[in-house]
């Protein structure tokens, strides 16, 4: 099959399309031919090593761990899908492999959930990473309850509008960072938005004097300080970019599959709550353009790869 591998790290330039081994069907996975695959800041992340100490490469990797595709094939175990299902899904290993910016990805189950009716493959494509770690930061990191204010850094970016999102349906009050020309969409996704840079601790506490009952960071550093800085006794902090949050007394999270927090986000995105806003797409063979715009950072929503150019 075509897909996109890399053969040692470095940067988007080690990235190459061309034919690789077809992938081998588990008894608990599915071969889901891929229709979208999204990208994520964790995917160049680990194309130059910064996660080397935590999954094993196993070269040549073929990258992505998002996908929106079609089962061709249900493994011999498999029970929940049939061929022509359409499905998401969130396919990390414990090792780096067999990504799927690919033609085909076999799939496990634990990682599928059904796609969004409503969504097309692109934006369906872009849900599974950045939706679990909003819907699991939210839900059990930091216990968001009614009534509370929460600030969501970077709210324009994949996880924090989706983040803005869930929160507002959860009942809180949410609070984004954004660079000004994305602070009508943060009002659009149903959040407050801030500008970040300096003097933001000062905006802050002008939208909530008395502090924050929670942040969710998504950008680590200095962020982090002042996030620490602006909230409420008892006020709780998470960062999934920075596990330096420990020293500021909040916790890191690192996101996990999980096919009933996936279901429960496709029904989420089916009643409406959720929706995924796709930037730009590019053709599976100019995925390493796709990773250099999203290293760039500056992405409203989600940046997604396509196969034979099908954006449906």
């Amino acid at each position: 099959m075509k897909a996109i591998s890399y053969a040692r790290y470095g940067g988007p330039e080690v990235l190459e399309y061309g034919e690789v081994r077809d992938p081998r069907v588990g008894p608990d996975s599915v071969l889901v031919r891929v229709r979208a695959a999204g990208v994520n800041p964790v995917d160049w992340k680990c194309r130059e090593g910064h996660l080397d100490a935590l999954l094993e490469p196993v070269f040549p990797v073929v990258p992505g761990w998002d996908v929106a595709g079609v089962v061709v094939q249900p493994g011999a175990a498999v029970t929940e899908f049939d061929v022509g299902d359409e499905v998401i899904g969130y396919c990390r290993e414990d090792f780096l492999s067999r990504g799927t910016f690919a033609e085909y990805v076999a799939a496990p189950v634990r990682a599928l959930a059904r796609k969004p009716r409503n969504l097309s493959f692109a934006a369906a494509a872009g849900l599974p990473l950045t939706g679990l770690t909003a819907y699991q930061v939210l839900t059990r990191a930091l216990e968001v309850k009614r009534g509370e204010t929460v600030l969501v850094h970077a709210a324009a970016g994949g996880v924090g509008s989706i983040a803005v999102q869930l929160g507002r349906h959860l009942g809180a009050r949410m609070l984004g960072t954004a660079s000004e020309p994305n602070h009508a969409y943060v009002r659009e996704l149903g959040g407050e938005p801030v500008t970040y840079g300096e003097g933001l601790a000062e905006r802050v506490r002008g939208l909530a004097p008395e502090g924050v009952d929670a942040v969710f960071d998504t950008v680590g550093g200095d962020t982090l300080k002042v996030s620490a800085n602006l909230l409420a006794p008892e006020g709780r902090l998470i960062s999934i970019a920075d596990p330096d949050v420990v020293a500021y007394g909040g916790r890191y999270s690192f996101v996990r599959p999980d096919p009933r927090d996936l279901r429960r986000l496709a029904e989420l995105a089916e009643q409406g709550v959720v929706t995924v806003h796709v930037s730009e797409t590019f053709p599976l063979e100019r995925a390493a353009d796709a990773h250099r715009r999203n290293q760039e950072g500056r992405t409203r929503g989600k940046i997604v790869v396509t196969v034979d150019g099908n954006e449906g």
